[in-house]
């Protein structure tokens, strides 16, 4: 998966390890993730055998979740893709406004692989011949591979001073971590998308302070749009940046926000990840979710991305901020229906503990 800020890799033993104790006590067949953002939490349910659906905002992440929820590995296996891969790896470089944006004016990858890039990305349109999970699952093995050639800290609000050892690597694409069976992702406003799902149970991931998701990862936006966009700052970012506002950003509207989802969800359970670096405290959101009948607050550390651990720098690399703290504390709030799944949840939280 591509590296992402608040990531849940680490903690997806916790996450899915609370989900299976509901499911021990009430069959879960349907899961609904409606903060989708790279698709791990959803490929890794997909993959105990939960039917997914995964919905984001962004068409990057739509993207991700074409390919990691909803197509399904037995249709577009390694026999169908490595002979697409191939005929992409061998296309010759293709320097143009991609590499300018991103390998000259800003330096999130080298020229060598921003040529690339732009081969393949031109290319994989007439592979997908309109099959739009066959083209998501390209896009996806581009994102994986520029991802692995980059040189950023795990951000796009910035690129580093000092090219990364690991972008004088040559990308490469390979095929991407598929699932058998099926899934759904949707694209869609949290918001909106939720009065039109059921599901036996809902994960939530909502972005949690004023940086947006679009402003963080803005190049795998322009390379699933590909849409030439008009960039501002030392950044290149997007313009539309500045345009694209969640209401989940915002800290005057997040509130509002996250108790209008909550009482759109249609679900006998609810799963809820934050953290201790968002706009709500943990009391806060054990109010909201008090209508659920029974909640359980399940706490543990966090080391923060590596961004946040070096510091704080201008484009001339000079250091400006200090490191405030390298560690904070993920949240994961149980709310359900059931009595016997909140004293199950509870069980295994003590266990674990102990």
């Amino acid at each position: 998966m591509v590296k992402y800020i608040g990531s849940k890799r680490a903690l997806l033993p916790w996450i899915t390890g609370a989900i299976g104790v509901i499911h021990r006590q009430e069959p879960v067949r349907t899961v609904a993730d409606l903060f989708s953002g790279t698709a791990r939490v959803g490929h890794a349910l997909k993959k105990q055998g939960f039917y997914v659906v995964s919905n984001d905002l962004m068409h990057y992440a739509h993207v991700l979740a074409q390919a990691l929820v909803e197509a399904d590995a037995r249709e577009y296996g390694p026999e169908r893709l490595e002979p697409v891969l191939r005929r992409l790896n061998a296309l010759p470089p293709r320097a143009g406004w991609f590499t300018r944006a991103y390998c000259e004016q800003s330096r999130y990858f080298q020229p060598h692989n921003g040529a690339r890039i732009e081969a393949i990305r031109e290319g994989l349109e007439a592979e997908a011949q309109g099959d739009p999970l066959l083209r998501a699952v390209l896009l996806t093995s581009l994102m994986l591979a520029a991802d692995r050639v980059d040189s950023t800290t795990g951000i796009q609000m910035a690129y580093l001073k000092q090219w990364a050892k690991r972008s004088y690597n040559d990308l490469r694409l390979e095929y991407p971590p598929l699932l058998p069976g099926l899934g759904r992702a949707l694209r869609g406003d949290a918001l909106e998308v939720a009065k039109g799902l059921e599901a036996d149970l809902f994960y939530l991931d909502p972005p949690y302070n004023q940086h947006s998701y679009l402003g963080n990862y803005h190049v795998w936006e322009t390379l699933t749009l590909w849409d030439r966009p008009q960039t501002y700052g030392v950044a290149h970012k997007r313009v539309d940046v500045q345009e694209r506002k969640s209401a989940f950003n915002l800290r005057r509207e997040a509130g509002e926000a996250l108790q209008r989802l909550l009482g759109s969800i249609r679900a006998r359970h609810l799963v809820v990840s934050f953290n201790d670096e968002g706009f709500f405290g943990a009391e806060a959101i054990e109010a909201m979710l008090r209508g659920w009948g029974y909640v359980h607050r399940l706490t543990r550390p966090h080391t923060r991305y590596v961004g946040a651990r070096i510091g704080i720098y201008n484009p001339r690399g000079q250091k400006v901020g200090k490191v405030s703290h390298t560690e904070n504390h993920e949240f994961l709030f149980v709310a359900t229906h059931s009595r016997k799944v909140h004293e199950a949840v509870a069980r295994s939280a003590g266990a674990a503990a102990g």
